[in-house]
């Protein structure tokens, strides 16, 4: 069986009726998924020995089991990755329903399948699968870079907010699921659902309530949730009646997460609200740490500037954009003078105290714009866009005299630490017809301002040298 040719995903389909099969399939096939088949549990897991789907579709009435019976199976055969499972039942029963949701089923469609749906719930579980598996990778990534900690065993209380025409309308879902769940639970209307939200205090799941002639606001409503940043990573759970299916398949493609109709009861809301939940949280979980293994590999944690792993490929990117626009630009390589004597003498509490307090004072003191990197033990790279040597000359001499004239604070010290900079600089400037034999790589700007910076070094010390091919 060769799935590598896929285009939208790997589908199996489980039903012990060839004819129900035969119609799923070209009905998937039609909309590009590659279609496997199985009229059993047994026969699923001979086809996931040979390559796994990314979502199965099992009928409930199987000759060796049920949907429930699938999960164990698939457990037990100790797959890596989570399968996600909708279950097709011939009945519409709900402590049925209820069984194979609280067991792990994804979803539970009742035949006859609306088309519409059927396709878009596909395209929605895949979806969410494959986010959830890509975070889980790069996580993974993180880790084996050794950028990642574990994360805490702490989880939040977690809220839900119903959004609702009336008051009256989302009250007794709110009642309902008080009883039934640990989150707190909100209510508002659609006008109201995201303009009165905090700044990084948006609800982890929003309850669309959509009742009839409210579609269209509805459908923005869900647009905006997911264009928002604040919003963005809501979990979205929409109940609305049965007449509106093609509603519910454009709110799956648009954004949610998963619907339900209001007929069902408030147990089987508060099983899909606390799936949503569950699933959100390792997300966010995984989100947080990758972002924080990304933060850990390019940031500096004594004095938070960017390091050298962020800082070379970033002069990079500046000077190719310089180089387009004909902008000039400045390198510098800084350098507290006779650091080691501090080490020294009064300890390395009070050369880091130095280093932190003087990665303080060239942010205060340079642009936003401006690059500011920790390259080395007692070495700073700055790169100053857009600025000509008279300017770069102006702000490098201002830099030294800022370290010179005010001493700093230092543990365990009662009197203060004098210290000063030297620096290093090289300027390319385009629009002067700057020489095309002189390399402009990262690794080249840095040899030649380094070099400036013995010559400040042999000169003296607490000045700025340029590099000779700038002036």
């Amino acid at each position: 069986m060769n799935w590598k040719r896929i285009m939208h995903g790997k589908v199996l389909l489980i039903d012990p009726i060839a004819t129900n099969r035969i119609v799923l399939r070209v009905k998937l096939a039609a909309s590009h998924y590659h279609m496997a088949q199985a009229g059993s549990v047994a026969e699923a897991m001979q086809v996931m020995g040979v390559e796994m789907p990314d979502l199965i579709l099992c009928a409930t009435d199987l000759p060796d089991g049920d949907p429930l019976r699938l999960l164990r199976r698939i457990r037990k055969a100790g797959f890596s990755n989570k399968v996600p499972v909708i279950a097709l039942s011939g009945t519409d029963d709900d402590a049925e329903r209820l069984r194979l949701l609280a067991g792990g089923v994804d979803d539970v469609m009742q035949k006859p399948i609306n088309d519409a749906l059927l396709l878009a719930r596909t395209r929605s579980i895949i979806r969410a699968y494959a986010t959830a598996s890509e975070w889980t990778l790069r996580e993974g990534t993180s880790r084996a870079l050794g950028f990642a900690e574990a994360a805490t065993a702490f989880a939040p209380e977690q809220s839900v907010r119903i959004i609702a025409r009336a008051a009256e309308r989302a009250a007794p879902w709110g009642e309902a699921l008080r009883t039934r769940m640990s989150a707190r639970i909100s209510f508002a209307s659609p006008a109201t659902a995201v303009a009165d939200l905090e700044p990084g205090r948006a609800p982890d799941a929003l309850l669309l309530v959509v009742e009839p002639g409210e579609e269209l606001q509805m459908l923005q409503l869900l647009a905006t949730v997911r264009s928002q940043a604040n919003t963005r990573h809501c979990a979205i759970l929409a109940v609305l009646g049965s007449e509106h299916m093609t509603l519910g398949a454009q709110m799956l493609d648009m954004g949610a997460n998963d619907l339900m109709r209001d007929t069902r009861t408030a147990d089987e809301m508060a099983l899909r609200l606390e799936a949503l939940l569950n699933r959100k949280r390792v997300t966010d979980a995984l989100r947080d740490t990758v972002k924080s293994g990304i933060e850990a590999a390019v940031i500096d944690p004594l004095t938070g500037l960017h390091n050298r792993r962020y800082a070379i490929p970033h002069l990079a990117r500046i000077a190719d954009r310089a180089a387009r626009t004909c902008k000039p630009y400045a390198v510098m390589v800084a350098d507290m003078d006779h650091f080691k004597r501090i080490n020294d003498t009064l300890g390395h509490a009070a050369g880091d105290a130095v280093l932190v307090e003087t990665a303080r004072r060239l942010r205060e003191n340079l642009r936003a714009v401006d690059l500011i990197a920790r390259i080395g033990g007692e070495e700073f790279l700055i790169v100053l866009p857009g600025a000509g040597l008279a300017n770069a000359r102006k702000a490098a001499t201002r830099l030294c005299a800022m370290i010179e004239a005010t001493p700093f604070d230092v543990p365990d010290q009662v009197t203060q630490v004098k210290a000063t900079m030297s620096i290093g600089m090289t300027v390319v400037d385009p629009s002067r017809g700057t020489k095309t034999a002189v390399p402009h790589t990262p690794e080249a700007l840095l040899d030649r301002a380094d070099k400036a910076l013995y010559g400040a070094k042999a000169e003296g010390r607490n000045r700025v040298t340029l590099d000779r091919s700038a002036a």
